[in-house]
């Protein structure tokens, strides 16, 4: 795979998004975003005591092989809990939530065009169609371990999802991006910025316009809030949650391998930011080799190795570039203290993602902390047993086996109905809302590509193609970019059996939110599917 013609080079800083898999075409294999396992190696039976000394690798608890995924595995995902399978069962077909080449300035160029100074839990003002602003629905009562599961319409279903994601109802804003950021448990990195980095994007689609300065410093703040690591990709993670990653720091401590070797120096590295403080690799010798973007030098290897193993840290960026600390110093005394077990990690993260994701089947849980092997199987067991703390139900319409559970919720969220408005917003690709393109699928009916990564004249949809999220429901898909201060929209697509006349308006609102918080002035759509859709979209408001 080559990278995208009209795709701008990456600096080597942002490849600490992306792990490729060793042995593969490392251009293509960069674009995974999931630190990627070794294959080749032997399979440890358990883990090792988090000394550090090294030893023989395991993969299972790395956060997978990046994002190649078998279509027709879907149903594979509600076979019995407890099997134990060696794999986490995957249902996407491409690198769709991969990161990337950036489509910015660069990194230097730090986070974008200030938004406005506007709160953080700006309010909701773009409500979609009059048939879309109430989400109050009757929710079946009782289920539990040992009670029987409980029924949920795909409607239900898919509003205890909106709110759970943030994305339904005022609440959802309260506490504004740093709460924002511990509902959803994590928020995923990547490099691109069309409108804005997704990072920014995911705080925009459940906030509206709070500003990009109040998401920084949220997500990297001194004392530290958050810290950067592998969840279901590189991501931001809520700094309480650092205790609960000792299964995969363990794991990569004992492969000693990413997808470059670990250079022999590490030690001494280490000891350099011991010594001299946080440090980023300018300050060790730069990142580069001076080959292709991908030849890293030894110290960067070193510091993005020590920050796996969790020696090191990064709980704040400076100009999008990594600072690295040592996690001593970082990291609250208490949280450090902690010494939890596999399974103690793994079934307080299950119980994690089931709140984030509100209802989910087992695929989604697994592909939301990228679990595979006996950690995989110590979710399964958590949910046979309930130590998950999540409630069987079954989702109708969701592959599983007649008279079973298909899924499990959130019991908090089954306890209440969803009520309140649906927010109008486009939807970054890298979105825990549509992480899963099956689950996207599987929730909304919409099919989902990020078409980054295909040939430009082989695209159907565009370059960074963004959901367009409406009245509780996924109506189409726009592909945004920006020409001075205007937004402009090369594609716009409506999901088809949708009425323009019906759909325009909330369309219209979700481009005029989106360009009026990136300092736009002014909104072109060029292309459209159906045509009349860019008339009404280009009339004057």
């Amino acid at each position: 795979m080559h990278r995208p013609e009209d795709a701008q080079p990456l600096n080597v800083e942002d490849v600490a998004l992306s792990d490729p898999t060793p042995g593969a075409d490392v251009p293509e294999a960069a674009l995974v975003s999931a630190a990627a396992a070794d294959d080749r190696q032997p399979l440890a039976t358990t883990a090792p005591p988090p000394t550090r000394t090294l030893a023989t690798p395991n993969t299972e608890a790395l956060p997978g092989n990046g994002l190649r995924r078998d279509a027709g595995s879907e149903a594979d995902a509600t076979q019995k809990v407890g099997s134990g399978a060696d794999a986490a069962p995957d249902t996407d077909s491409g690198p769709d939530a991969s990161s990337g080449p950036d489509a910015s300035s660069g990194p230097d160029a730090g986070s974008g065009p200030d938004a406005g100074s506007g709160p953080d839990a700006a309010p909701d003002t773009g409500s979609g169609p009059a048939d879309g602003t109430d989400a109050s629905v009757r929710v079946a009562g009782g289920g539990g371990v040992g009670g029987g599961a409980v029924d949920l319409t795909l409607d239900e279903a898919r509003r205890l999802i909106l709110r759970a994601q943030g994305l339904l109802g005022a609440d959802a804003r309260k506490g504004g991006v740093h709460a924002m950021l511990r509902r959803l448990g994590a928020v995923q990195l990547d490099t691109i910025s069309v409108l804005a980095r997704s990072h920014e994007l995911v705080a925009y689609a459940r906030l509206g316009a709070v500003s990009r300065p109040a998401v920084e410093r949220a997500y990297w703040h001194d004392p530290a809030q958050s810290f950067e690591y592998w969840c279901h990709a590189a991501c931001i993670l809520p700094v309480e949650h650092w205790p609960l990653y000792s299964f995969r720091r363990r794991a990569f401590r004992e492969r000693k391998f990413r997808w470059h070797e670990v250079p022999d120096s590490v030690d001494k590295l280490l000891d350099q930011v011991r010594e001299s403080g946080p440090v980023m690799t300018s300050d060790v010798g730069g990142a580069k080799n001076g080959g292709p973007w991908w030849d890293w030098s030894d110290s960067k290897i070193g510091l993005e190795w020590l920050l796996d193993i969790g020696e090191l840290v990064c709980t704040r960026r400076v100009g999008w570039r990594r600072v690295y600390d040592l996690a001593e110093r970082a990291i609250p005394a208490d949280l450090l203290a902690q010494d939890l077990t596999d399974e103690e990690c793994v079934i307080r993260l299950a119980g994690i993602a089931g709140r984030s994701l509100g209802v989910a089947n087992r695929t989604d849980l697994i592909d939301f902390l990228r679990l595979k092997g006996r950690y995989a199987a110590i979710l399964d067991e958590a949910l046979l047993s309930g130590a998950a703390g999540l409630t069987p139900v079954t989702v109708a319409g969701w592959p599983g086996k007649k008279g079973q559970a298909n899924a499990w919720a959130d019991p908090a969220a089954l306890a209440s109905e969803p009520r309140g408005r649906h927010r109008t917003t486009l939807v970054s690709p890298f979105d825990s809302l549509i992480w899963h393109r099956g689950r996207t699928e599987r929730i909304f009916g919409f099919t989902y590509t990020l078409e980054l990564y295909v040939p430009k004249h082989k695209r159907v949809h565009g370059y960074f193609t963004m959901p367009v999220l409406a009245g509780g429901r996924l109506i189409g898909r726009v592909d945004p970019a920006r020409e001075g201060t205007t937004l402009v929209a090369r594609q716009v697509h409506l999901e088809p059996g949708l009425s323009p006349a019906k759909w325009a308006g909330a369309f219209a609102d979700a481009l005029w939110s989106a360009a009026e918080w990136v300092g736009c002035d002014s909104v072109r759509v060029e292309r459209a599917d159906p045509p009349e859709l860019a008339t009404m979209l280009n009339a004057p408001r």
